[in-house]
C-alpha cells in the first residue's frame, strides 16, 4: 500500500497532534499523534504520514476561496460539463509532497460518522491548515464539503450533501494566526458520495499526488495518472484534469510553455551568441502580432553541409504534441557515410503553402550567405504544393525528386495492393528506362487503373532511371522516421526546452561521429568501402575490351556495358547514380592498373567525413532574462491554440528581404 502525505496541520501545540482520537463509524479509528500518524483501523493498520508542507499556500487561498461560490452559470462551458461529471471543478493548492494512504478495498458505512475534530479546543497553525487538512481528508473517506464562509477570521463548512448534519466552525485566536475549532457536529448521515469525481480533488491536487512519480518518469500519461488515482483514492476523474494536474507539475519542472515563448528573442541571441554563424530569428504575424516562425541552423551544420556534405536535402516535417501544437519543418543532408546531417530546423504554427516558402526562403538566404557559388542540390520532399512551388522560387536549378515514401503511401491508399506497391518500388529503383517500362507494364497487367494513376505523376520527379539529378541512392527523405526516437520525445515539450533536445543531440552527435571516424585508417567511409569491396569482387569475372585511353567495353553475363573513366559514366548508370564506380567501373579501371578509390566522389572520403563533424556545436546557457527583455503572451483564438505576443518589450522592423507580411521581431 502506497502512503500518501495529508496535511492535517503542523506540529504545533493543540494542533491535531496530541494523540486525539477521530472517530470513524465501525471500528474506523483515526488517531493523529504527535509525530502525525494516521490509523485507519479495521483488520489491518493503515498508516499516512501528515505532512507539514505548505507550498503554494497562495494559491491554495485563492482555489478556496472560489470553491462553491461559483455557481453553475458562472463557469465556462467545459467546466460546467466537470461540475456534473465529477461534483465540482474548484482547484486547491495543496503541500507539493502530500501523500495519502487509502486501501484500495476501503469502504464506507452508510451511516459514516466523521470527527476529525474531536474537541472543540483543537488547533490549526492558520486557517490554510485546517481547510488542507478537511479536504485531505473528505477525500480520504470519499464525502465532499462546502464552504460556507472562509476569510481572515473564520471558516465554517458542512456536508455537501442535502440534509446532512455534519459542519463545522473554527475561528482565529486574538493576536496569533492560529485557528481554532468552535464547534463541530460530527455526524453524518448521506453515507458518503456516490458519484464519479470529487469536488475536493482539485488539478492542484492530481498535481501533488503524482509529482513525485512525474519527477521519476516525466513520460507518465494522463491515461495512467487516471488510473492511479482511482486505485490509491476510489475516486474517478476526468481526462482534461489528469492532463492540466501534469501540465502544472511539468511547467514546474522544466519552464511553462508561455514562458517559452516569451524567452524565444533571448534564446536566439544565446543562439548567436554561443554559437557565432549561426542563424536564429524568431517572427510573428503583424496582423495580430501573433507567434508565427522560428528558425534555428547552427554554424557548425552550415560548415559541414557545403564543405563536406553529399549536395542532397531532404524536407520533412512533424507535428508538434505540446499545448500549442504547431508544426516543426526540418532541412536535413547526408554525411558520405549515409548518416542524416540536420541542417535547419523551423518552428511554424501550421504546415502550410505559406510557410514552407517562407522556410525554403530562409534555406536559400542561409546558403547564399555562406557560400560563393551556390550548390546545384537535389531536393527530396513530398508533392505539397508549398514545397513544390517553395522550390521552384527558391532553387530553381535544383533537382526536385518526391519522396518515395510519401508516394507509396498515397498509392497503397488508393489501391490497396501489396503486389502493386512493390512493383511501383521495383520501378523506381530501375536504373534503366527499358527496366523501367517493363515493371510499369507488370503493373498495368494487374490493374489498368494502377498503371493510369502512376503514369499522371512524371517519372522525371520520382523515377531513378529518369531522374536528372543525383540522389546517391536516396529514394527517400525519411527523415522524420530516422529521427523517431527524439524527435517524438522532443515535440511534446516546451519551444526552448524542444530546441535544447535538439541542439543536445546534434552536439552528442557532432562529437560522437568525430570522435569515431578518428579510429578509422581506410581511405572511405565504411559503407562505401563495403559498397566498393562488393564492386571488386563481381569485376573479376568480367571480361574488359579497352577501346582507347578513357572507354572501355566490359562484358559480363548480365551483358555489355560502355564505361568511360574519364567522364566517370557506365552505361547501367549505377556509377552516375550512387557516385561509387560500379562493378563494370571497377573492372575497367583494374584493366589498366588505376587507383579504384581516386574515382569516387570526395564526400566518400574519410578526411571529408571528418571536415562533415570537424565544427563544435556549443553549449547554451539558459538563463531567465531582466524583465525588460520578456514579452507578454496572451491566448491567441485565431491560431488555434497559439499564443499571442505582446510585444510590449520588443520592436517590429520590417525585414526588407522578405514579404510585407512578415516582420521579425528584434529584442529591445
Amino acid at each position: 500500500m502506497a502512503n500518501h502525505d495529508v496535511l492535517l496541520g503542523q506540529n504545533n501545540s493543540g494542533a491535531l497532534g496530541h494523540s486525539q482520537p477521530v472517530v470513524l463509524n465501525r471500528n474506523h479509528n483515526m488517531a493523529i499523534a504527535q509525530t502525525h500518524g494516521l490509523e485507519m483501523g479495521q483488520p489491518h493498520e493503515q498508516e499516512a504520514r501528515l505532512g507539514q508542507s505548505h507550498d503554494n499556500q497562495g494559491d491554495d487561498d485563492h482555489e478556496y476561496e472560489q470553491e462553491n461560490r461559483l455557481t453553475m452559470e458562472e463557469k465556462p462551458e467545459h467546466e460546467v460539463q466537470d461540475v456534473h461529471l465529477h461534483g465540482g471543478s474548484s482547484e486547491l493548492d495543496m503541500s507539493d509532497h502530500n501523500e495519502l494512504a487509502v486501501s484500495e478495498t476501503q469502504e464506507l458505512d452508510e451511516n459514516m460518522e466523521l470527527a476529525v475534530i474531536q474537541h472543540e479546543d483543537m488547533e490549526f497553525p492558520d486557517v490554510k491548515a485546517c481547510r488542507r487538512a478537511l479536504r485531505d481528508t473528505a477525500i480520504a473517506l470519499h464525502f465532499e464539503m462546502q464552504t460556507i464562509k472562509s476569510d481572515k477570521t473564520r471558516f465554517t463548512a458542512k456536508c455537501a450533501s442535502e440534509g446532512c448534519p455534519w459542519r463545522i466552525h473554527a475561528a482565529k485566536l486574538p493576536g496569533v494566526p492560529t485557528f481554532t475549532i468552535r464547534t463541530i457536529n460530527d455526524n453524518h448521515t448521506c453515507g458518503g458520495i456516490a458519484h464519479l469525481g470529487h469536488q475536493q480533488a482539485s488539478v492542484q491536487w492530481v498535481a501533488n499526488s503524482v509529482e513525485q512519480r512525474l519527477r521519476e518518469n516525466p513520460n507518465y500519461k494522463p491515461k495512467e495518472i487516471l488510473e492511479e488515482i482511482h486505485r490509491v483514492h476510489g475516486i474517478t476523474l476526468s481526462y482534461k484534469q489528469a492532463w492540466r494536474g501534469k501540465e502544472r507539475i511539468m511547467a514546474a519542472m522544466r519552464g511553462s510553455f508561455e514562458e517559452g515563448y516569451r524567452l524565444l528573442p533571448q534564446y536566439c541571441e544565446q543562439v548567436k551568441r554561443t554559437n557565432p554563424g549561426s542563424i536564429a530569428a524568431v517572427y510573428g504575424n503583424p496582423a495580430d502580432n501573433c507567434f508565427q516562425r522560428l528558425f534555428i541552423s547552427f554554424q557548425a551544420s552550415i560548415y559541414g553541409f557545403l564543405n563536406a556534405c553529399r549536395p542532397l536535402l531532404g524536407l520533412d516535417r512533424t507535428f508538434l504534441k505540446s499545448k500549442y501544437l504547431g508544426t516543426l519543418l526540418l532541412a536535413t543532408g547526408f554525411d558520405g557515410d549515409g548518416g542524416l546531417f540536420p541542417l535547419a530546423f523551423g518552428v511554424v504554427d501550421e504546415e502550410n503553402d505559406d510557410n514552407w516558402m517562407w522556410f525554403l526562403s530562409e534555406l536559400h538566404n542561409l546558403l547564399e550567405v555562406n557560400t560563393e557559388n551556390m550548390p546545384r542540390l537535389t531536393i527530396l520532399s513530398d508533392r505539397q504544393k508549398g514545397i513544390v512551388d517553395g522550390v521552384e522560387a527558391n532553387f530553381p536549378t535544383a533537382f526536385h525528386g518526391f519522396c518515395m515514401r510519401h508516394l507509396s503511401e498515397s498509392f497503397r491508399k488508393e489501391f490497396n495492393n501489396t503486389m502493386l506497391v512493390n512493383l511501383l518500388w521495383d520501378a523506381a529503383h530501375a536504373l534503366t528506362v527499358i527496366e523501367f517500362e517493363a515493371k510499369i507494364l507488370e503493373i498495368e497487367e494487374i490493374s489498368q487503373d494502377a498503371a493510369y494513376w502512376i503514369r499522371r505523376i512524371p517519372p522525371r520527379s520520382w523515377a531513378t532511371a529518369y531522374f536528372e539529378g543525383t540522389r546517391f541512392g536516396h529514394l527517400t527523405a525519411n527523415i522524420v522516421e530516422s529521427l523517431n526516437t527524439w524527435i517524438l520525445e522532443a515535440s511534446g515539450l516546451p519551444i526552448i526546452q524542444m530546441m535544447e533536445c535538439i541542439r543536445r543531440q546534434l552536439m552528442t552527435w557532432f562529437n560522437e561521429r568525430r570522435e569515431t571516424s578518428m579510429q578509422w585508417t581506410s581511405i572511405l567511409v565504411p559503407s562505401a568501402e563495403r559498397r566498393v569491396a562488393e564492386a571488386l569482387e563481381r569485376a573479376r569475372t568480367y571480361q574488359v575490351l579497352r577501346a582507347n585511353e578513357a572507354e572501355f567495353e566490359v562484358i559480363s553475363h548480365e551483358g555489355t556495358n560502355i564505361v568511360d573513366i574519364r567522364n566517370r559514366c557506365c552505361l547501367c548508370r549505377g556509377w552516375q547514380l550512387y557516385g561509387l564506380p560500379c562493378a563494370h567501373a571497377v573492372a575497367a579501371l583494374l584493366s589498366c592498373r588505376q587507383n579504384v578509390h581516386r574515382f569516387t566522389e570526395s564526400c566518400f572520403t574519410v578526411a571529408t567525413y571528418r571536415k562533415t563533424y570537424s565544427q563544435t556545436i556549443h553549449p547554451i546557457p539558459i538563463k531567465r532574462c531582466g524583465r525588460s527583455y520578456l514579452m507578454e503572451i496572451p491566448v491567441s483564438a485565431k491560431l488555434s491554440k497559439w499564443l499571442l505576443i505582446h510585444l510590449s518589450h520588443c520592436v517590429l522592423l520590417a525585414d526588407q528581404g522578405r514579404s510585407g507580411l512578415e516582420q521579425k521581431i528584434v529584442a529591445v
